[in-house]
């Protein structure tokens, strides 16, 4: 890149470089040579913007952590709009999209980077715990709509759908079919949604 030409977007740069690593060649490739390599940038770019290659790695896993926030608003304003099966599969494979389980692989392979995330996230794997508070936060949002059952526990189903999605979606080199992740939200939560209920107990007439 000749000199005196300003870089754009450094840190996005820096980021997708990261996780294109992380993809292709997993967490213990992940230096900060092999991002400023792969971004096409000087060796010391990474540094101008970070204290350290921690920080960069913490503001890594945070700032896919703010999309995520982004998502759950986003998702709770599908609240009784909708399938809830259709609204849960989106934001499951959005969530837990090839990015977003990478960087899950980067944050259970490096304890130090865990620790540092704990200001934020306190209990649970980064990335992972604020999916579960989202799924759980558009639950109870259908839950007072009244789509979903009244007795239903909205946080255990959050957690065993996020589990779930994590081991379905996670190591494939091919992305699942969307009826393979419907399939395991119908599984986990049909008991739940009202709209199933109902249409059990008043089979419509023929």
């Amino acid at each position: 890149m000749p000199t005196g030409v300003p870089i754009r977007d450094v840190r996005e740069q820096l980021f997708d470089a990261a996780g294109r690593v992380l993809r292709r060649d997993g967490p213990d490739a992940l230096t900060s040579r092999a991002v400023t390599i792969e971004a096409g940038l000087a060796k010391g770019i990474l540094h101008r913007h970070f204290a350290d290659f921690d920080t960069f790695l913490a503001s890594l896993v945070l700032t896919r952590i703010e999309l995520l926030d982004h998502r759950s608003e986003e998702l709770r304003s599908y609240a009784g709009s909708r399938g809830i099966a259709d609204n849960l599969v989106a934001a499951l494979t959005t969530s837990l999209d090839p990015d977003s389980l990478a960087i899950v692989g980067l944050v259970m392979s490096r304890r130090d980077l865990l620790a540092r995330l704990r200001l934020t996230t306190p209990t649970g794997v980064p990335l992972l715990a604020e999916a579960t508070r989202m799924i759980a936060a558009y639950l109870t949002a259908e839950r007072g709509l009244g789509r979903i059952t009244p007795k239903a526990d909205v946080d255990q189903l959050a957690l065993v759908l996020v589990g779930a999605a994590h081991l379905l979606l996670a190591g494939r080199e091919r992305a699942p079919q969307a009826s393979e992740v419907r399939q395991l939200v119908v599984t986990v939560i049909g008991g739940a949604m009202q709209e199933e209920r109902d249409a059990v107990s008043f089979p419509a007439s023929h």
